[in-house]
């Protein structure tokens, strides 16, 4: 915030009026946050001078008890606040699910995951658009790329990048066999247009085609979908749902800037693990998350050990537990 501040003196900051306006608004957020922690320091410096009174005043215990659990309880806010102050965690976020390998098995729960994440962001009012979907040729879905606004999307999304897998009495066996499946699961966040992305137009090729919904409905006469891919990485985009071959492209740019940014968060975190000395890759493409349904009930996350029996209510989008003990967890190895 000093840092911040000491720019707004420097000549010329106010030539260019918006970005000083955002750069005084990133201080005025930061300052928020610095007097709830001063705040929360003074009241914990106050309940401890309590303390030694309540030595020769027994009657101050009370007091002393329900302002110590009012400081834990704010203490915990404000600590898991640090685990949501990412640059992109405050806005939407984009999400793809990919089908493993195993045929119908393998689109059925990609299917289920995207029901589960559908049924999360319903149940926080946020705002779900479904970019692209390419479904299975018997069940489910091969891949399908979800756009979610609302508060903090990103943030808690970010906790569900990796590959997770599905144990269960298969629906599809006629022998009634226990299959495995596993689905990968991208998150990505929306970049604003002023992030430094940089996409060489000589980089990117785009292909226009025909989009069609399910079992060929909503044919459209023109050619308004879009594929773009990306030589210099291979990365292979398409969305096909808007009604304009325009807001095709710019839906599919935005995930192509999304899932560029993020190898460039993965290659900084595998560095970063380097320098650290630590003897493992920070791969998002890891598998994360075991789902259990046969033969017996169980969801747990192979990072936090966070686990629970009620595999219903998880694929029914209850899912904050995960996600706010993996987040709790990154502020934990941030500071460590």
């Amino acid at each position: 915030m000093a840092e911040l501040e000491a720019e707004t003196g420097a000549a010329g900051f106010w030539n260019d009026a918006q970005a000083a306006q955002k750069k005084m608004q990133e201080i005025s957020a930061l300052r928020e946050q610095v007097e709830q922690w001063e705040t929360l320091y003074r009241r914990a410096t106050d309940a401890l001078e309590l303390f030694h009174m309540a030595e020769d005043d027994p009657g101050l215990l009370t007091e002393l008890e329900q302002e110590a659990d009012s400081l834990a309880q704010e203490y915990a806010q404000r600590e898991f606040s640090l685990a949501l102050g990412g640059p992109h965690d405050a806005g939407p976020a984009i999400i793809s699910i990919h089908a493993g390998a195993g045929g119908t098995e393998a689109q059925d729960w990609a299917q289920m995951l995207l029901r589960m994440y559908l049924r999360w962001a319903e149940k926080r009012g946020f705002k779900t658009t479904i970019t692209d979907m390419t479904e299975g040729e018997e069940a489910g879905v091969k891949s399908v790329t979800v756009e979610i606004d609302g508060p903090y999307a990103y943030g808690y999304l970010k906790a569900e990048k990796g590959t997770h897998r599905l144990v269960r009495l298969s629906p599809f066996d006629s022998n009634n066999r226990r299959h495995t499946s596993f689905a990968k699961v991208e998150v990505m966040p929306v970049l604003d247009e002023d992030i430094e992305i940089e996409i060489n137009p000589k980089d990117i090729e785009i292909e226009v085609y025909l989009s069609g919904g399910a079992g060929g409905q909503n044919v459209q006469k023109n050619a308004t979908a879009v594929r773009i891919r990306h030589l210099p990485t291979g990365l292979i985009v398409t969305c096909q749902n808007e009604r304009s071959q325009t807001q095709n492209r710019e839906s599919a740019m935005r995930v192509l800037r999304g899932k560029l940014y993020e190898i460039e968060q993965e290659r900084l975190a595998e560095e970063k693990a380097k320098l650290k000395g630590i003897n493992v890759q920070a791969n998002f493409g890891s598998q994360i998350r075991s789902y259990v349904l046969h033969p017996y009930q169980l969801v747990k996350d192979l990072r936090t050990d966070v686990e629970t029996g009620n595999t219903t209510a998880v694929l029914d989008g209850e899912l904050d537990p995960f996600m706010e003990a993996w987040l709790k967890q990154q502020v934990g190895e941030e500071n460590g």
